[in-house]
């Protein structure tokens, strides 16, 4: 959330960045509904002190006097009374409105509407310096993942539909190991970088989400409980609901985790993408670096270049050839000041596909959680917040399975994981 302040010092500023992210925003209504909540406050406090100050003299009056201050103060009381009331319904209002103000989007984000208007940042191996460009060259046509996992029996897509309904999925064999492997290898590759590792609860209550920026706008994704309670799509709601309303010791800062969670996702507007398979479901895991550091921008920037090459460095260990692309304006989410997504490439779709996303936010999300440090000039401020994928699976085997395919139907594994897997490659014999 930003400060109401900042929000009508800079009111073209906030205009422009919601019209970059595509997001309509009244803010001549917040405005007007912001002069009006300051004008009931004044008036509110003034009596609060007319009721203060006729108090004192109640408890000093003569009998005669105390019956008339009495009257009087009723006719306070009442009317104060009425001027809370007001408040109450402006702030209901004022409130619903500053949760939709978008975070203004970094002057380096591009235009665009969509994912489609994304721009390429980089790209792993460089094609400059790699022959062929550096993506894998096959001598037969490569499948897709979802036939890989079945001929391998990896996967078990038909009973996971009879059993958890659409985009239901069952992992098995060398399809479970793969994973586990993914798994302990994340955790060994973040053991020295000073992150804390945290298993974190995926059923959160409401004020994370909207303190994260998911709520509103991210509602119809979401997998809601009877008891008001949410499923979250990432360990990061959970994550930075841990210091909501906690005040910070600057000398501990920055703050990193390493957080793990069951992940649920709706996936309400993708009803008819990737259908088969394992890229699109509803429940998968994931490993989600989150990181607290001071208020300062440089320091946001630093840090999301570094949670960047974090994500980056697995792929490369994983020998899967990916780019870089900074979302546009219209990719960005309620918060999100900058975003990059890592895509690995598909081999069966000749083209790359999301693996990892990597944002920040400045304050926009402590602001709202309320967590915050001492500055060593003592003044309070806001921490700023940044996130990034550090795994998520089952996702990342459909990249895996379909990078290191052979002629002969069998799939290699990446070096990296054969440790953990035991195994160099995966046949059709178990």
């Amino acid at each position: 959330m930003l400060d109401i302040k900042f929000i009508r010092e800079n009111k073209d500023i906030v205009a422009a960045g919601a019209k970059k992210k595509h997001i309509d925003l009244d803010l001549d209504k917040l405005l007007a509904l912001d002069d009006k909540r300051k004008e009931l406050q004044a008036s509110i406090d003034e009596k609060r002190a007319e009721q203060n100050v006729a108090s004192d003299a109640i408890t000093k009056a003569s009998p005669e006097e105390r019956a008339a201050l009495i009257a009087r103060m009723q006719g306070v009381k009442e009317t104060m009374k009425l001027a809370e009331e007001s408040m109450q319904e402006v702030l209901k209002e004022w409130r619903m409105l500053m949760v939709q103000v978008p975070n203004v989007p970094d002057i380096s984000v591009p235009e665009g509407d969509s994912d489609a208007d994304n721009k390429e940042v980089r790209r792993w191996p460089d094609p400059s310096v790699v022959e062929g460009g550096g993506l894998p060259k096959f001598d037969f046509e490569p499948k897709n993942h979802s036939e890989l996992l079945l001929t391998h029996d990896m996967a078990d897509y038909e009973r996971g539909a009879k059993v958890a309904g659409f985009r239901g999925y069952f992992l098995k064999n060398d399809g479970a190991r793969m994973v586990w492997a993914l798994e302990r290898f994340v955790q060994d590759r973040f053991a020295d970088k000073g992150f804390t590792p945290m298993i974190v609860p995926s059923m959160v209550r409401r004020e994370p989400f909207v303190g994260t920026g998911y709520l509103p706008q991210s509602e119809d994704d979401l997998y809601k409980t009877q008891d008001g309670d949410y499923l979250a799509g990432t360990a990061e709601v959970a994550t930075m609901g841990y210091y909501a309303e906690e005040v910070l010791e600057k000398k501990d800062l920055p703050i990193k985790f390493l957080s793990f969670s069951p992940c649920f996702r709706r996936e309400a507007g993708s009803h008819g993408k990737d259908t088969k398979g394992i890229f699109r479901i509803h429940e998968f895991q994931k490993y989600e670096q989150v990181v607290l550091c001071e208020a300062s921008h440089e320091e946001s920037v630093k840090w999301h270049e570094e949670l960047t090459q974090n994500a980056e460095k697995l792929l490369q260990e994983l020998q899967l050839p990916y780019h870089v692309v900074i979302n546009c304006g219209g990719d960005l989410g309620l918060g999100q000041v900058k975003k990059y997504d890592i895509e690995a490439w598909m081999p069966s779709e000749k083209t790359y596909r999301e693996t990892h996303s990597s944002s920040y936010f400045h304050d926009f999300q402590t602001r709202r959680l309320g967590i915050r440090y001492r500055g060593d000039d003592g003044v309070l401020r806001y921490v700023h917040s940044l996130n990034n994928t550090a795994l998520a699976t089952p996702r990342i085997l459909c990249q895996i399975v379909e990078n290191n395919q052979r002629a002969d139907g069998s799939i290699a594994i990446p070096e990296a994981l054969r440790t953990y897997m035991g195994k160099d490659v995966i046949t059709t014999s178990h």
